[in-house]
Formats: structure tokens, sequence, C-alpha cells
């Protein structure tokens, strides 16, 4: 029987597309033309048998058959990059990479990593963000930060606890807001709580798509954020932020710390294991 895989070309054309949703930034980055890319991704969808984009006025959207191809292409892509890697990388040094959430990696990693880094002096820390969850999962790492509920991030993922909502503001808003003074609110979208469970008859002013830029707003005083208590817990240490008085708000979301290959990266699990110290240091 005929192997059926697509050629390498196609692939990368696909994936580029799919990451970039332009032809024309895919071409860019392959040093191709956006013909040529239109063209791979055309000869792949033939090759399947469906349509992997919408082409909408000259904007592109994944199908559904897209967004399942997605993770899986740019995974073997991602291992195929690795292999290569290996000859390239200084072989004394051990290589430790870490895909996480936009707002683990600047709210919990960035002002924590340089520890991990001394407890291992000879290791290469290769750092990767997203902003949503298929974004994690397309990254080929050793370790993966997820966002999402129990359900959505496998069975392979432990969540950082503890693990709750707060809301937060500026020490300046929080006065305002005690005062019954009308404050806007912040809410990051993917949130499974909203403002109308925690206040009566309240409704978000201001959507946004990481609790990381929820935190960073409030930080600015634009307003009260409704977030994660892990990622806002370095700024109101600081004393930046401050949390309005709620009950504690339950998080049906959290975030998961997943180790990928534990077999081929001993540093992996050492790493899971620090961070969930440091979410529970901050928590």
């Amino acid at each position: 029987m005929a192997d059926s895989t697509p050629p390498l070309t196609w692939l990368r054309a696909f994936e580029a597309a799919a990451r970039h949703l332009s032809f024309t930034r895919a071409g860019e980055e392959l040093a191709l033309t956006q013909s040529a890319i239109s063209q791979h991704v055309r000869a792949l969808e033939a090759h399947l048998g469906q349509p992997l984009f919408h082409r909408d006025h000259r904007q592109l959207r994944l199908t559904e058959a897209g967004r399942l191809m997605v993770p899986d292409v740019a995974a073997g892509l991602g291992l195929l990059g690795q292999a290569a890697r290996r000859f390239r990388e200084d072989p004394t040094r051990q290589h430790l990479r870490i895909a996480s959430s936009a707002s683990v990696a600047h709210h919990i990693l960035a002002p924590h990593i340089a520890g991990f880094a001394a407890q291992h002096p000879n290791i290469v820390l290769d750092l990767r963000t997203a902003v949503w969850p298929d974004d994690v999962l397309t990254t080929a790492a050793d370790v993966e930060v997820r966002f999402g509920s129990a359900d959505m991030v496998a069975q392979d993922a432990i969540r950082l606890d503890p693990s709750f909502l707060v809301a937060v503001a500026t020490p300046a808003l929080a006065k305002t807001d005690k005062a019954g003074k009308p404050v806007p609110l912040i809410q990051p979208v993917g949130l499974s709580t909203t403002w109308a469970d925690v206040r009566k008859n309240a409704a978000a002013d201001i959507r946004v798509d990481t609790h990381g830029l929820a935190v960073d707003l409030a930080c600015r005083g634009a307003g009260i954020a409704l977030t994660h208590n892990l990622i806002a817990a370095e700024a109101v240490r600081a004393g930046h932020l401050t949390r309005i008085d709620l009950p504690e708000i339950a998080a049906s979301e959290g975030y998961y710390v997943a180790v990928k290959s534990p077999a081929v990266n001993d540093l992996a699990p050492a790493f899971a294991e620090w961070l969930r110290g440091i979410a529970a240091d901050i928590g």
C-alpha cells in the first residue's frame, strides 16, 4: 500500500498558515511566495479530501478539520526540529523546553525562574508562551503549563494549588469601590465564573484574553479585575494591588502542569515539582 503521508512542504505551509491565519505571513516565514503557500495548502486539502480553511474576503479561518489537524502537524514538525537541534546543541548542557500560558510565564515564571536556574547551573531553558490552550498543546515541549478545567487539560496534568479567583484593584480604586462609587470591571474571557456570579447585576466593562492582561490593567488603575489568585499574587504581595473584600471565589478553571517526556528529560519532573512549590508559596 502506498504511503499516504503528504509531503513535508505541504504540512509546513499548512502549519505556518494556521498559526498566522495568513498565507502572506506564512510565506514570509518560510521564504516562499503567498501563491506558493496557497498552492501547497490546496494540494494538502485535495490530498485529504476536505477543506482546512475558510477563505472569506481574504481572511483565513480554520475549518473544524483544520483545527483538529493543527496539534498533530505542529507536534510532528516540532519533533522533527527537535531531532535536528540535537546535532546543534551543546552536548555538555541539558536543555529543558517549557510551553506555558503567557500569564504564567509573565507573572509566575519571570519573577522566580532564576531560582530554578540557580539550582541547575548547567541548564538551557527554552520558554515558549501561548494565549489559548490549543497553542500550548501545539508546542513541542518537555513541560506544559495549561489553563482550563480538569476535563479539558488531560489526565497527565496536575493542578497548581491553591486555585481560586480573586477580585483585585489598586488601593485607590479599592477605596472608591468600598465607598459604593462605580468602578470599571475587568473580565478574562474563557472563564466560567463571571462578574454576574460575584456581584448581583454586575457585568464586565472590559474583556481581555488573558488573566495576565487583566492583572496588568488593574495595576494601571483601569478597574477591578476578576482573575486567578496565582496570577495576581505577585502584584498583591508588592502592594500594587489589593484584594477586594469578597468571599473566596471557587475556580472552575485553573493552571495545570504536565510532564511530557520524563524518560527523555529527567529535568522535566524536577521543574514540575519546583513550579508546584512556587505556586504553593505565592498562593
